[in-house]
């Protein structure tokens, strides 16, 4: 089917008030990881333990886009989160959170990212934003890797599949097959990043080269943190990048087959057959 343009379904559409919530939830979370560059010294973030309270903040919104995503489907002439399209979304966050732990704690060989990929390429940027924060939460539960961590993993994670609901493009076959092994190394790059950013402050040792000053400009801060991730991480997260782009490109075909018949039958999209 290569070079053959088609469309794929969007069981969960992003509707307007979807677009702002997921804005205003992007925006807080932003605040939430970037807390140590933003914090000056004179602010109340200038020491780490205001920065759990900004977390708090993300759980409400994220819940709040869910909502919104149930109500405005039929807005867009589709049922939205619909009884197919939560069966959809409980197969998919169980599948992905299944996969976690077989990589978990081995070098960052999480197979959880190429499913989440190509999940939110098929279904979309509204349904993989659900994915994404659903099926890291499955997982945690699964695993007992709750913590305060966890509602960061859930929306990096969310971005992951949003974004590759927007790749551009609605051609099939080895191309499509490369564009999202390439976004996949860089988004699994990224969620190392940003998780981080996020872990930085607590886990770096006080007093060392790398280790997070409260209150230090953002010229002194910056540098110490991409000290820290080229250092400290990159053994970790770029296995994690090279895993789901070969994922990407052996299993992309077969896995992108199957959500595209399962969106088929489910006829999450007007006129086509069930």
């Amino acid at each position: 089917m290569s070079g053959v343009v088609t469309r794929d379904a969007r069981p969960v559409p992003l509707g307007r008030r979807s677009v702002a919530l997921l804005a205003l939830t992007s925006a807080v979370a932003v605040v939430a990881f970037g807390w140590p560059l933003l914090a000056s010294p004179g602010s109340g973030l200038a020491h780490g333990g205001d920065a759990p309270w900004l977390f708090a903040a993300l759980l409400p919104l994220l819940i709040a886009v869910v909502i919104a995503q149930v109500a405005e489907g039929r807005d867009a002439g589709q049922p939205g989160l619909d009884a197919k399209a939560v069966a959809l979304l409980g197969v998919l966050a169980a599948a992905g959170a299944a996969l976690r732990p077989l990589g978990a704690g081995t070098a960052g060989l999480e197979p959880t990212f190429f499913l989440m990929v190509l999940s939110g390429r098929v279904l979309g940027p509204g349904f993989g934003f659900v994915l994404g924060n659903l099926s890291l939460f499955a997982s945690a539960l699964l695993t007992g890797g709750v913590g305060p961590w966890l509602p960061f993993q859930m929306l990096a994670m969310g971005w992951v599949c949003l974004g590759a609901g927007l790749l551009p493009g609605g051609r099939r076959g080895r191309g499509e097959r490369w564009l999202l092994a390439v976004y996949g190394a860089l988004a699994a790059e990224c969620y190392g990043l940003v998780m981080d950013l996020q872990g930085w402050p607590w886990i770096a040792g006080l007093g060392s080269g790398i280790s997070f000053q409260a209150g230090a400009p953002l010229s002194e801060n910056l540098p110490r943190f991409l000290v820290y991730h080229l250092t400290t991480a990159m053994g970790w997260d770029l296995p994690r990048s090279a895993l789901t782009a070969v994922l990407c490109l052996t299993l992309g075909r077969p896995v992108l087959l199957t959500l595209r018949r399962a969106t088929r039958r489910a006829a999450f999209v007007p006129g086509e057959p069930g």
